[in-house]
C-alpha cells in the first residue's frame, strides 16, 4: 500500500506530524499482512511474502520468527542478510541496512521518537529520524538502535547495548555508557579476542569475548 498523505511524507521526511487516517490505515495494513506472513510453515513461501511487504530486500535473506515493524515500505536490506527471533524494526523514517548483516534475537531499530515536554506528548505528536546500518554489522541479542543513528561498514555491537550516537567504521560497541568504543585494524585475523574495548555499564564478558 503506497498511498500518502501530507502525515505520512511529514513523517518519512523527519518532520513533525500527528497520524492520519493514511498513516493508520497502512499501519494496521502492514500489520496484518506480517500476521498473516508468520503463519506460513515453509521457510521459502515465509521469506518470499516478508520481501513483498519490504521496501527493497537483497539476495540470501531470512529472517526467523517474531519479526515485526510498522509500514516495512521504508526498510530496505542488502544481501546476505539474517535476523534472529523477535526483532523489531519501526520504519517511520527509513532504515537501510547493508550486505552481510547479522542481527541477533529481540534488536530493535527504532526510528520514532517524542516531545520531551509532557503536555506536547500528551497531543500524540511524533517526529522519526533514519537509521543507517552499513555492511558487515552485526548486532548482538537484545540490542537498541536510537533514532537518527549511523552505523559504519565492520561495527560489532555487544549484547544488550543501547546505541545512543553514530559510529564510523571499525568498531565494536559494548554496554550502555555513551562514548565507550574501540576501533579495531581490519588486518586483525586472528579475531576480536586481542582487541580489549573499553566497556560501559551492563557488560557481560565470557571468556574474553563479546
Amino acid at each position: 500500500m503506497h498511498d500518502t498523505d501530507d502525515a505520512f511524507r511529514a513523517m518519512t521526511n523527519g518532520e513533525w506530524y500527528f497520524d492520519s487516517a493514511v498513516t493508520i490505515q497502512k499501519r494496521d495494513a502492514a500489520r496484518l499482512a506480517l500476521q498473516k506472513a508468520g503463519q506460513i510453515l515453509d521457510n521459502d513461501a515465509r521469506m518470499a511474502t516478508i520481501q513483498k511487504l519490504l521496501g527493497h530486500t537483497g539476495s540470501d535473506f531470512f529472517i526467523e520468527t517474531g519479526f515485526e515493524f510498522s509500514f516495512g515500505e521504508n526498510i530496505t536490506i542488502g544481501d546476505h542478510f539474517y535476523a534472529n527471533r523477535n526483532v523489531v524494526i519501526c520504519d517511520e523514517a527509513p532504515v537501510t541496512i547493508g550486505d552481510y548483516c547479522k542481527f541477533g534475537p529481540g534488536v530493535s531499530l527504532l526510528t520514532p521518537y517524542h516531545p520531551i515536554d509532557p503536555l506536547e506528548r500528551a497531543t500524540k505528536k511524533e517526529i522519526s529520524s533514519p537509521i543507517t546500518i552499513g555492511n558487515h554489522v552485526w548486532l548482538g541479542a537484545n540490542v537498541t538502535i536510537l533514532p537518527g543513528i549511523t552505523l559504519g561498514n565492520n561495527v560489532v555491537v555487544g549484547a544488550g547495548s543501547v546505541v545512543t550516537k553514530s559510529y564510523p567504521d571499525n568498531v565494536i560497541l559494548v554496554g550502555n555508557q555513551h562514548g565507550y568504543y574501540v576501533k579495531f585494524p581490519l588486518n586483525n585475523q586472528k579475531g576480536l579476542t586481542n582487541v580489549s574495548p573499553f566497556l560501559g555499564f551492563n557488560c557481560i564478558i565470557f571468556n574474553n569475548r563479546l
